[in-house]
């Protein structure tokens, strides 16, 4: 079996899994460390050429973070395409599931068994708070409905105030986040990197929580230690 995968996540969740498997992957695809294949563009601009030349049998994308356009020519160019699409916790855990079983996986992983159970029983605080989540300044852009980002925090307790906006990723100004007074602001390190310095700023006397991007919104190995992490985080708010 040779896969491509042009999804960060997936790809770790591949690798750690199937190890030999993965021929390609992008630019983005950072873990595990020390991952040695071929890089083949971004998630929004692979090569398709350099894919269909590493004549894999199965390229691995998701509806949101890849183009229908690319995926449509790597189709039409031979190799056969899985497309997954998470919206919510549970459906990440069936998705990845379906991939590793197409990758040629006989059993489950144990760390997806270990994920699974962080999940059940997630640690949540005694009270749920409110909290608006930029994913991107210059334009402010947050997360709206229907996001995985999203439910994982539902799940520590936290319900992020524009998830029953009409977009999934919304611009909002900056005026209207600061308007909205939630109890907290979630920063994740990615897309944007926002940092202590870079973020907290345009949100004065507001609680704002850096958390890591990889534990808010991959869905591979790092949804078992994800619930810890990111409650930590939350706990370590400051205004």
């Amino acid at each position: 079996m040779r896969v491509v995968s042009l999804v960060p996540s997936l790809t770790e969740a591949v690798a750690v899994t199937l190890p030999g498997v993965l021929v390609g992957a992008t630019d983005w695809c950072g873990h595990p460390a020390g991952l040695d294949v071929t890089r083949v563009g971004g998630t929004k601009n692979p090569r398709l050429d350099g894919i269909v030349a590493l004549a894999p049998d199965l390229v691995i994308a998701n509806e949101e973070e890849n183009r229908a356009p690319d995926l449509d020519a790597l189709r039409a160019a031979g190799p056969t395409v899985l497309v997954t699409e998470v919206r919510d916790v549970p459906q990440a855990f069936r998705e990845l599931e379906r991939v590793l079983t197409a990758c040629g996986a006989r059993a489950r992983p144990r760390w997806l068994d270990e994920a699974e159970a962080a999940w059940a029983a997630p640690p949540v605080p005694d009270r749920r708070t409110t909290a608006v989540v930029p994913i991107w300044r210059r334009p402010w852009m947050v997360l709206g409905r229907d996001t995985f980002a999203g439910d994982v925090l539902a799940r520590l307790g936290v319900d992020h105030l524009y998830a029953r906006h009409p977009d999934r990723y919304p611009r909002v100004p900056l005026d209207e986040l600061r308007a909205a007074a939630p109890d907290l602001v979630v920063l994740p390190d990615e897309p944007y990197r926002f940092t202590a310095d870079d973020g907290p700023e345009a949100f004065p006397g507001l609680r704002c929580a850096l958390v890591s991007g990889r534990h808010l919104t991959w869905y591979g190995p790092s949804l078992a230690e994800a619930p810890r992490v990111l409650a930590g985080a939350l706990r370590a708010a400051v205004r």
